[in-house]
């Protein structure tokens, strides 16, 4: 895996961020993906969560991290994450359950457009810890500004 880690809370752009395809096994009797630390994504997990029931026109996200590496996975249907850097957005359309789109520091994201009986699950290289988040946009903004 070969994706530049030291990335900065203020230089990290949307272009920094990618979607991952994880292994894929497919057999007769179905698939199997298995995510392997600092090989099939590049940091180590320290903690996984996971979204669902998640009622129509709901958004989730709506924040930052300063520090925290994410690959978040559509384990079941589909939803829609949109990403800023303060100057560029991107959407992806995730809707394949081997495939990730990897969310560096310094990256506002929303998730939304969740379909009937989603999952999202999100594998986070640190614990949770309330101040690694910026969870109001005008302060993202004037945090990535310093450039």
């Amino acid at each position: 895996m070969s994706i530049n880690l030291s990335n900065n809370l203020v230089t990290s752009t949307v272009f920094d961020c990618t979607v991952l395809e994880l292994p894929k096994i497919s057999m007769q009797s179905g698939s199997i993906t298995s995510i392997n630390n600092n090989d099939d994504i590049p940091f180590c997990v320290e903690r996984v969560y996971y979204l669902y029931d998640v009622p129509s026109g709901v958004e989730r996200g709506g924040h930052a991290h300063k520090d925290l590496f994410q690959l978040i996975i559509p384990i079941a249907g589909s939803f829609d994450i949109i990403i800023s850097d303060g100057k560029h957005k991107r959407t992806f359309s995730i809707n394949r359950p081997n495939y990730g789109l990897l969310v560096v520091p310094g990256i506002w994201r929303e998730l939304n457009n969740f379909s009937s009986g989603s999952i999202c699950m999100v594998l986070a290289s640190a614990a949770y810890d309330e101040n690694d988040y910026i969870r109001d946009y005008d302060d993202f903004l004037k945090i990535k500004n310093k450039v």
